[in-house]
């Protein structure tokens, strides 16, 4: 289970968003719904930043900060220094008055942790140790390596996190300080989980519910008058290069988001690289476009990006006594069962992908290729139906093998009533060699529209009217129904031509009898009359009763 991020179960709708935007498809999906998978996560944020139903969740921590703050013990904060680009105030100042009327002891910004971090990535570019150095500040990218590219693991620097540095500091300071980390980022959750020293971690906007709750606002603060510090300049792309001071001998690169990261690891691991000193961060823009941002606020990144650059400065914060830095970072791994190429192929034949032209690649499903959706449906973490492609080539055959199979004239039109589907029994019915010949055209070409135009200013759809098509010689009985809400108007014509033929036979047939009986009928009244006038009887008697007779034959 994910102790950070989770799924709200009804609210996932097999959209697949979230599986388009993982860089490391950490998501299964069963049952209609997506779950993460905790020994691929990287905690990156993006199915939680992306989802469009918000069915990911961050825990939330905000009642164990209150707890803590409830103790009586002395909590101080740790303030990422992307605090600046996400909230309305002028200097850290306002941050501190405002954590403080929290119930916060004090608030100090993580830049110093920042600046204790940046001395040692320079004191190890210095010393030679390594040729190739990758920070450690991201817990995604250090996890993306841990758990993805272990062959990476002896360039990445096993150093403390910026977060790490301070609250480590803070303790150090007062061992029994308890430390809240505050930041935009959702994988800080579990770093601190994993190594101590951090007791709690808020994202900024768990914050701003705490501020909400308590009803406490930023003061309205002047902007700081010292000098801008280096390290504030971590959260944005290329911060931690920018607050070092750089070696001559040693190129400096940074990368952000996690699929050009991923390129970059696979660089270093090929050996492509030497005396460089490589800054990954998992957010594109970096920190300032982290989750705890991005997910309800539209704020722009180079606007972020100018509010730390004005914050910033060329400065120093002082710095404790120095103290082990050493973070381990050990290979984690990602247990996955690899298939062959035959129970690959046989996937692929599965999903109607027999011949590689029809390996179209797509990305609907999420995954970058259709081997890569098979290898996923090996390993339990996709099925068939992800394929739209696919289900929709099972559609439409089925659909078509339905409406072909139907003995019945089948069509359908748009809005301006031209034919957008027709069947097999429907172009025998209008005299068409192929659906090609109609499809596209106004229905006009082969029948009059009036009732058309009645089915879509009705209420009422039109059920089995009965009409001779003069041109084509034949009857129908034609149901017309209009769908509002997809436009179309769908048309189903029973061709009752032999019918109404029998019909028209047996009303024939009848007519013949009816007036040979008539015939008879007046012959024997006329021979009943003679006798009765020869007799002197009245025929009123014997009329009656033929003429009932003959009525009945009518009717």
């Amino acid at each position: 289970m994910n102790r950070v991020l989770s799924l709200k179960k009804s609210n996932c709708k097999n959209c697949y968003k979230c599986i388009r935007h993982c860089p490391v498809k950490s998501i299964r999906f069963s049952d209609g719904q997506a779950n993460i998978v905790p020994d691929e996560c990287i905690l990156c944020g993006m199915c939680f930043v992306v989802c469009p139903q918000n069915a990911k969740q961050v825990r939330n921590d905000i009642p164990v900060v209150r707890q803590m703050l409830q103790s009586g013990k002395r909590v101080v904060a740790s303030v990422a220094p992307s605090f600046i680009a996400e909230f309305p105030v002028a200097g850290f100042e306002a941050m501190r008055t405002a954590l403080q009327q929290l119930g916060f002891a004090d608030a100090e910004e993580t830049a110093i942790g920042a600046t204790i971090v940046k001395k040692e990535y320079e004191r190890m570019v210095a010393g030679g140790e390594r040729s190739v150095i990758i920070s450690s500040c991201c817990h995604s990218i250090n996890t993306l390596i841990q758990k993805h590219y272990p062959g990476a693991l002896p360039y990445l620097a096993d150093v403390l996190s910026p977060m790490l540095a301070h609250c480590r500091a803070i303790k150090e300071a007062d061992p029994a300080a308890q430390t809240v980390f505050i930041g935009p980022c959702i994988s800080k959750k579990e770093e601190a989980d994993l190594y101590g020293w951090t007791d709690a971690v808020l994202t900024f906007e768990e914050l701003e519910q705490m501020m909400a709750e308590e009803g406490v606002s930023f003061p309205e603060l002047p902007a700081e008058q010292a000098e801008g510090k280096r390290a504030r300049f971590f959260p944005t792309e290329g911060g931690v290069i920018k607050s070092m001071d750089r070696d001559p001998r040693f190129h400096y690169l940074a990368v952000t988001g996690v699929e050009n990261c991923i390129e970059a690891i696979k660089e270093i691991e090929a050996g492509q690289l030497e005396n460089c000193f490589v800054e990954l961060s998992a957010c594109e823009g970096s920190c300032i476009n982290g989750p705890g941002i991005r997910h309800h606020h539209a704020t722009s990144t180079l606007l972020s990006e100018t509010k730390v650059d004005e914050f910033a400065g060329q400065d120093e914060f002082a710095t404790p006594a120095p103290f082990d830095l050493e973070k381990p970072m050990k290979f984690i791994g990602a247990h996955k069962q690899m298939p062959g190429e035959k129970a690959i192929q046989d996937i692929l034949a599965q999903m109607g992908k027999t011949r590689p032209e029809q390996e179209l690649n797509c990305g609907c499903c999420g995954y970058n290729t259709c081997r890569e959706k098979a290898i996923a449906v090996y390993q339990g973490k996709a099925d068939l139906s992800m394929c739209l492609p696919y289900l929709k080539e099972k559609a439409e055959t089925f659909s078509g093998y339905v409406i072909n199979s139907s003995p019945n004239g089948i069509f359908v039109l748009d809005e301006n009533l031209c034919v957008q589907q027709i069947n097999r029994a429907a172009c025998n019915l209008f005299n068409l060699k192929n659906p090609e010949d109609i499809l596209g055209s106004p229905i006009v070409r082969i029948l009059n529209p009036a009732d058309y135009f009645a089915a879509m200013n009705s209420p009422c759809p039109i059920l089995e009217k009965k009409h001779y098509l003069a041109e084509y010689n034949r009857y129908v009985a034609e149901s017309i129904v209009y769908d509002k809400e997809y436009h179309i108007i769908f048309s189903i014509m029973r061709d009752i031509t032999r019918e109404e033929e029998q019909e028209a036979a047996r009303n024939e047939l009848q007519s013949k009898t009816v007036a040979i009986t008539n015939e008879v009928i007046e012959k024997q009244m006329r021979v009943v009359q003679e006798i009765a006038s020869l007799l002197g009887e009245t025929t009123a008697e014997t009329k009656i009763a033929l003429t009932r007779l003959k009525d009945t034959l009518q009717n």
